[in-house]
């Protein structure tokens, strides 16, 4: 289209001889701009979530205490078994030693015996204690 046509206007010399055509608002004016935040107010409230992570951490925190005193029964059950077969344990421990005793003994007297004045068993320490050795097991094939 050529600007006579959208001017109305025939055989304009200049541009300065154009008439002004500015955009405008439509009449009756512009619908109104929302530029407010509208947050809708779906989903539970701040309150019911709140409530609802302290219900959760109550029922949580409940059973880690059934669970701790469920632990804490089966460890005393525990205990209390190995304290009941403690001495049957401590008199087969004694037994071994007092046979390897008997043996470390026996190999002493035959190491020892041209070594005059000799007293197989005796304590070199002079301590008045009897003290078992420290290893837990008596293995003179080993020394």
């Amino acid at each position: 289209m050529t600007e006579a046509l959208i001017r109305k206007k025939a055989g304009m010399a200049s541009v300065k001889d154009m008439p002004v055509l500015q955009d405008g608002p439509p009449p009756g004016g512009f619908a109104p701009v929302r530029f407010a935040r509208r947050i809708p107010t779906k989903g539970p409230s701040a309150m019911a979530i709140f409530l609802a992570a302290l219900g959760a951490f109550s029922w949580g925190m409940y059973q880690v205490g059934k669970g701790n005193k469920i632990r804490r029964a089966l460890k005393e059950e525990k205990y209390a078994a190995r304290r009941a077969i403690l001495p049957m344990l401590q008199a087969e421990e004694d037994e071994r030693f007092v046979k390897e005793w008997k043996k470390y003994l026996e190999e002493e007297a035959k190491i020892m015996k041209d070594v005059p004045g000799w007293k197989v068993g005796e304590n070199v320490y002079h301590s008045g204690r009897w003290m078992p050795p420290a290893t837990g097991e008596l293995r003179p094939d080993v020394w």
